[in-house]
């Protein structure tokens, strides 16, 4: 079901919005009235994404920033104010992942993740909190079942989206008394995305194994996770505050686990 929300004249800035589940929601902000702004670090990305998105007839400006680089998360950060003034909704959702053991990682290939990931989400909160409208702000981190699910060949992840929760945490009882709510969504598998190729076997065989761990019978879409981040963001979640909350058909555990075990028996996991 489509429940419309109205966010006519707001400033919603996505990070890693150029694409999968952060451009669902960047679309479904704009289709509901937002002034809008994504960020990515390929401009490519950033040039195909803001065609999309003014299909939908409002105001977006695209940036190129790397999330990795806490200067340049503040220049895109600064030019998205000085054009749509404070930012009522701040989604940070950049992320990377591979197949790996961790007895085949380098030290640098743990560390992209991390940078990624965690730091990324540090940076963009970190440089954002001075252009948020406080109070009445909410921030929405994209998290991962890997933060509180053991898995096998995502060491990587499963630490730095552990750090993302927690920063999701702290964050909302330390922003708190300003007026700025802080939360998390962690997806389940999600049709149609970048996760799902690296992540899940592929095609009818593998969709079938995905949808039949899936206690609701089907993967979910970009669509399910924009609603949930718009929820988040409306005030009917004016008293939500450090949740991290699943949209995973209710089976992120059995489902995420068997999608990444088979999809690992497909493909040779990377050493990295």
């Amino acid at each position: 079901m489509d429940i419309k929300f109205d966010f006519s004249g707001r400033h919603v800035f996505v990070f890693g919005g150029t694409t999968g589940i952060n451009l669902g929601i960047a679309k479904a902000f704009a289709r509901s009235g937002a002034r809008v702004c994504v960020a990515s670090r390929k401009q490519e990305n950033v040039d195909a994404a803001v065609e999309a998105l003014r299909q939908f007839g409002g105001e977006v400006l695209g940036v190129t920033a790397d999330v990795r680089d806490f200067d340049a998360v503040g220049r895109a950060l600064a030019l998205a104010h000085e054009r749509f003034g404070p930012i009522d909704v701040l989604v940070s959702g950049a992320a990377g992942n591979f197949l790996a053991e961790a007895n085949d990682l380098s030290s640098n290939a743990f560390k992209v993740v991390v940078d990624i990931d965690l730091n990324g989400t540090f940076h963009v909160m970190r440089q954002a909190f001075q252009y948020l409208a406080r109070p009445g702000a909410s921030v929405i981190n994209i998290t991962a079942p890997q933060s509180m699910i053991p898995m096998r060949f995502q060491s990587h992840v499963c630490a730095a989206k552990a750090g993302v929760d927690q920063l999701t945490r702290v964050l909302a009882i330390e922003w708190g008394a300003a007026g700025v709510r802080v939360n998390a969504i962690s997806p389940g598998p999600i049709a149609g995305t970048e996760g799902m190729r690296r992540l899940a076997p592929q095609g009818e065989e593998g969709d079938a194994m995905v949808n039949s761990a899936v206690p609701l019978g089907r993967m979910g879409t970009p669509e399910d996770i924009a609603q949930l981040a718009m929820f988040l963001a409306s005030s009917a979640a004016s008293y939500v505050s450090g949740a991290i909350v699943p949209c995973d058909g209710g089976g992120a555990s059995e489902s995420i686990k068997s999608m990444v075990e088979a999809a690992a028996q497909e493909m040779k996991p990377r050493t990295a």
